[in-house]
């Protein structure tokens, strides 16, 4: 698990902001201390594989990288297993899970990241699969995957797009707060960090810290919720190994 490099996003849209541009700073450090040329597109969360592409290839582009749509590929595993480094966007974490099932990519990338060391990175959909399950993630199930499990990069959940309660809304449905801790009552659980927008995890092997321009906040079985600010040490989470 030591060689892991993950740089999971809670969005690629923030308000303010281009099309990943909050992040890029640490896309752009991840990607050259690794010197990668090209990075693996995977857009299978949603259907327009080809538009997905065109949208993520500027601000690559305009960073000095390639980008490759593992839709353009022959041998899909085979894309993989020789990438440079993976970047999995978001759309619907249903879809997107059923399909790395479907086309069996699901072990050849826990492999090449918790193994051979590529840098991942992942938005929304992207983030929710890289964690222990898709459980806490708030799409609409459209399609089934065989299973919740998910790469299992790290082992715990994360919510993206976590928003906070308005107290002055008119609204009486539950929150994202009281979903997660509805979640939290069931049985073999694991934490869960809701990472807001424009909020980012990055993983260096059994390092975890908060990044981005906005904090997160950390449920844990049996415990309070806590606040969590930018630049603070997470590492604790990964132990649950």
């Amino acid at each position: 698990m030591s060689k892991r490099q993950l740089l999971l996003l809670s969005s690629s849209k923030v308000y303010g902001h281009e099309f990943l541009e909050y992040a890029a700073n640490d896309v752009i450090e991840l990607l050259n201390r690794n010197k990668v040329s090209t990075v693996l597109f995977i857009p299978y969360a949603l259907s327009n594989h080809d538009e997905y592409l065109q949208k993520v290839e500027k601000p690559f582009r305009q960073w000095g990288f390639k980008v490759d749509g593992i839709h353009n590929q022959e041998n899909l595993v085979h894309s993989v297993e020789t990438s440079e480094a993976i970047f999995v966007g978001g759309g619907n974490t249903f879809r997107l899970l059923k399909t790395l099932y479907d086309l069996n990519l699901v072990p050849v990338i826990r492999k090449r990241v918790l193994h051979n060391g590529i840098p991942y990175m992942g938005a929304s959909a992207g983030t929710n699969v890289a964690t222990r399950s898709i459980n806490t993630t708030n799409d609409m199930p459209i399609v089934f995957p065989p299973t919740f499990e998910a790469l299992k990069l790290v082992p715990f959940n994360i919510n993206p797009h976590y928003i906070d309660a308005d107290e002055n809304s008119k609204h009486k449905g539950e929150t994202r707060e009281e979903r997660i801790l509805q979640y939290l009552e069931e049985k073999d659980c694991s934490a869960v960090l809701g990472l807001r927008e424009g909020s980012t995890l990055c993983v260096e092997g059994n390092y975890a810290v908060l990044k981005g321009i906005s904090g997160a906040r950390l449920f844990i079985k049996n415990k309070q919720p806590v606040e969590l600010k930018v630049g603070t040490n997470i590492s604790y989470l990964l132990k649950e190994e």
